[in-house]
């Protein structure tokens, strides 16, 4: 078919791509429409599928499925396909943004193609020239081979070319490096121009994608840069293997960190000034592996303290049982769940509840993570003798009302924590374990004697951070009712009033999910608990306990979010135990 067709309008002749003619001959689209989608994409310098979909004619499906037929390709579906098994270096990457494309495999002399329009001789006439190779056509969603090309195929090379726009600029306070040793390379390599913005440009993107960390990693051959959005890791850039030692320099300098020092770990904090009056923080980590130091950045976000409790996930009667804890006048309330699962937003969420005038709150973390204007915060530094266990002597000096442990990591802590807590203190801190039940054998294991546990614990919550479904372009999902049995639904929730839903993925969205939402195992300590735990009673004593007074394990909490429609199956069942 040629590339471009000729339709008349009423006012002048308008030469539209082939792709217009096929979707006005098949009824798609009218002949008005599509002059006002190319004038449109002429001016905005775009081209003429993105104006077609964003301007909501046809969805990104529709078009893949009317191209399909018209030019009687196969569809694919990109979301089925392992990327990572992907051949690289198979055609340029800037033919592959130009023309929205993606290269599936090379056999014998010939290129396997993903287009949304098969239509385009430039594209096909271009790929030729370039590789020397004919070209078969498959049709994909514009949407998801828009998605697939930034995400694969920018080069470290072109991304260093791009200019960022915006007032940007790091802090003043740590534009210093702690120490500067070495000689003028090392000079040069914290002000590589390339290097520098390079690295804006990953911090900056990362905090638009709503990454929570960016992993810069070094291997014998390549380096890659991963953020990690809605919990999972996705792969970035692939910069030269070259830049690693600069870029490690320019983190460093800007993290107050030691740049002649490779050889061991060293944790920093820096922040990027994004206009005027917008500053993001960012918490910085290294460590020394085979073939160069690995960085961590993990973007801190002081907002998220103060969303409320409404938006972490508590469902009423939870919210209302931790509500009840936090507002009492001493006692220990501890949150448990792996790293990563949101234990520090939700406690920070209950000081900033509890922050007011006339309260003392004192913290101690390694290292704070949230600002929280009106809480005192220390900075646990094991190296300089402020440990844990040290900053709670201190602070029970300290005339404190509220006193928040980031971590009981041992039986001083501990210790202290609870008799804090048995003379008029509330008490608020996290513990790694599995579940609430298994917080108190926990407990017991690092010395505890179980009347202190009793008398002082008044309230456990253990949680996990789910990925939500994103409301745009979710489905009802076709689950057995067998498998949805095995999963922990009972006879009487399988009543027809509900449907469970599956993931698609769109434009908006992260492979059909679009942010996160808390599931949670909120735990009194009842008398009846209480009388398990004097009598060294087992976890599963406790487990069985909790459930007969209502209270719902981690896997039931997850799945009552999945009869409400805000994820899936797959993601509860892989994020929670039986």
């Amino acid at each position: 078919m040629a590339a471009v067709e000729t339709l008349n309008s009423s006012s002048a002749s308008i030469t539209l791509p082939g792709l217009a003619h096929v979707l006005v001959s098949a009824g798609k689209l009218s002949s008005k429409s599509a002059e006002e989608i190319y004038r449109k994409a002429q001016t905005n310098r775009s081209n003429f599928v993105a104006e077609l979909i964003g301007s909501g004619t046809l969805t990104a499906y529709e078009l893949a499925h009317a191209m399909s037929t018209a030019f009687s390709v196969p569809l694919v579906d990109l979301d089925a396909l392992d990327i990572s098994r992907l051949q690289k270096g198979l055609l340029d990457a800037k033919i592959c943004q130009d023309f929205r494309i993606v290269v599936l495999n090379k056999r014998n002399n010939r290129l396997l193609v993903a287009t949304a329009d098969p239509s385009d001789q430039k594209a096909s006439e271009k790929i030729k020239f370039a590789t020397q190779l004919g070209v078969d056509w498959v049709v994909a969603e514009y949407t998801k081979l828009s998605k697939l090309v930034s995400s694969t195929t920018e080069s470290a090379a072109e991304t260093m070319e791009h200019i960022i726009g915006g007032d940007f600029e790091f802090d003043e306070e740590t534009s210093e490096p702690a120490a500067l040793e070495g000689s003028d390379s090392g000079a040069s390599e914290v002000e590589d121009a390339p290097v520098v913005k390079f690295l804006h440009k990953m911090l900056l993107d990362a905090f638009t994608m709503r990454a929570s960390d960016l992993h810069f990693e070094p291997y014998e051959h390549t380096y890659r840069v991963r953020f990690r959005i809605d919990g999972e890791l996705r792969e970035i850039a692939s910069p030269p293997v070259a830049i690693k030692d600069k870029l490690a320099s320019r983190i460093k300098v800007i993290s107050r960190m030691d740049i002649s020092e490779k050889r061991v770990p060293q944790d920093g904090r820096m922040k990027l000034k994004v206009g005027p009056d917008r500053v993001i923080d960012f918490r910085v980590s290294t460590l020394p592996t085979l073939f160069g130091e690995k960085i961590v950045v993990r973007i801190l976000d002081p907002s998220s303290a103060k969303l409320g409790i409404e938006a972490l996930g508590y469902e009423p009667e939870e919210k209302e049982r931790l509500l009840k804890a936090v507002q009492r006048p001493y006692g220990m309330v501890l949150v448990t769940g792996p790293t990563g699962s949101g234990k520090t937003v939700s406690l920070y969420t209950c000081l900033n509840l509890l922050n007011v005038p006339g309260v003392n709150i004192s913290t101690a973390e390694d290292p704070s993570e949230i600002n929280l204007p009106g809480v005192n915060q220390v900075n646990v530094n094991e190296k300089a003798g402020l440990t844990f266990a040290a900053a709670l002597k201190s602070f029970l000096r300290q005339d404190p009302d509220i006193i928040m442990v980031g971590e009981i990591r041992d039986l001083e802590t501990a210790d202290i924590s609870i008799k804090a807590a048995q003379t008029g203190h509330l008490v608020l801190s996290t513990l790694h374990t599995n579940d609430a039940p298994a917080t108190l054998t926990r407990m017991r294991n690092m010395g505890i004697a179980p009347f202190n546990i009793a008398s002082s614990v008044i309230l456990i919550t253990a949680q996990r951070l789910t990925r939500r479904l994103c409301p745009n372009c979710k489905q009802p999902a076709d689950i057995p009712r067998a498998a949805l049995l095995e999963a922990g639904f009972t006879e009487e929730d399988l009543d027809g009033s509900w449907t469970p839903y599956r993931p698609v993925g769109c434009s908006m969205c992260n492979n059909g999910y679009k942010g996160r939402v808390g599931i949670y195992q909120v735990m009194p300590i009842t008398e009846e608990i209480q009388r398990i735990i004097l009598r060294d009673g087992s976890s599963l004593e406790i487990a069985e306990q909790s459930r007969r007074e209502g209270v719902r394990s981690l896997r039931q909490s997850g799945l009552f979010k999945v009869k409400k429609g805000m994820t899936s199956i797959e993601e509860v069942l892989g994020c929670t135990n039986d």
